[in-house]
């Protein structure tokens, strides 16, 4: 596959709806952030937040800064919006992490939550940094959390129950890894609880984020994750992520 340019890329983004007009409407992004700010830890993504982030305007005034989305608080209703040069920004910030963690030849654990979309993009990012060095978590077998069993296919971490791979938020699938690893990561690229967990944890981590959790953005704004990266996190065809996967792993110099 072609290495997309910069302009390129964002046009791709935008046509495919990964970033620009998203799918994600402005009612359900706004009822997160109020979530969020009345503590409900569903929405912190295995953050610990506190009490510093109890107004939902401050939620929306991150969101607005670090994913693109309407930074005005009477639009309550239809088209929300993801800054697609915000994406390509953070996917080079994650870029400089990679090559940091593949001039180190370093440890690096990959978990998503959104396996129905994002698995390839994590295993495609797990095979290059194998290829420069990197020593790519495997993770212990027979680890439950949430009812169900964290496992392992093409070396990223997901949640399994009753035969199936779930979308799930929770944190206990990364807790129930990092507790049993007897050597922690020094790096986790991942999404939702996944990535929160870790951050909080103390474990650099990147995370990609759609603008309804915006949790992992407030993370990188109180510097707990290093990246988080604005995306809609499960387009129509998963095949859609795979230019941007190649432009990250181009400016990580992975290819």
């Amino acid at each position: 596959m072609p290495i997309p340019s910069r302009a390129a890329l964002v046009e791709h983004l935008v046509r495919t709806r990964i970033a620009g007009d998203v799918a994600t409407p402005r009612d359900n992004n706004l009822s997160h952030y109020r979530k969020l700010a009345n503590g409900d830890r569903h929405y912190w993504l295995g953050l610990e937040l506190g009490d510093r982030w109890t107004d939902e305007q401050d939620v929306l005034a991150v969101m607005a800064e670090r994913c693109g989305v309407n930074d005005d608080p009477a639009h309550r209703a239809g088209q929300d919006t993801i800054d697609p040069e915000l994406t390509v920004d953070a996917l080079d910030r994650a870029a400089a992490r990679l090559r940091k963690a593949a001039a180190g030849r370093q440890r690096v654990l990959f978990a998503t939550g959104h396996p129905g979309a994002l698995l390839d993009v994590h295993s495609r990012t797990a095979t290059a940094l194998r290829g420069a060095g990197c020593d790519i978590v495997r993770i212990p077998g027979g680890l439950i959390a949430d009812e169900g069993y964290v496992v392992q296919f093409a070396d990223v971490a997901v949640f399994e129950r009753g035969a199936s791979l779930w979308h799930t938020h929770s944190p206990e699938p990364m807790n129930a890894i990092l507790d049993r690893l007897d050597v922690q990561p020094d790096l986790v690229f991942a999404d939702h609880g996944w990535a929160g967990r870790a951050g909080q944890r103390g474990i650099d981590a990147i995370g990609y984020a759609d603008c309804n959790d915006p949790a992992l953005f407030i993370g990188e704004a109180e510097g707990t994750l290093q990246v988080t990266i604005p995306l809609d996190d499960h387009v129509v065809d998963p095949r859609f992520y795979e230019p941007m996967t190649q432009y990250l792993l181009d400016a990580a110099g992975l290819l």
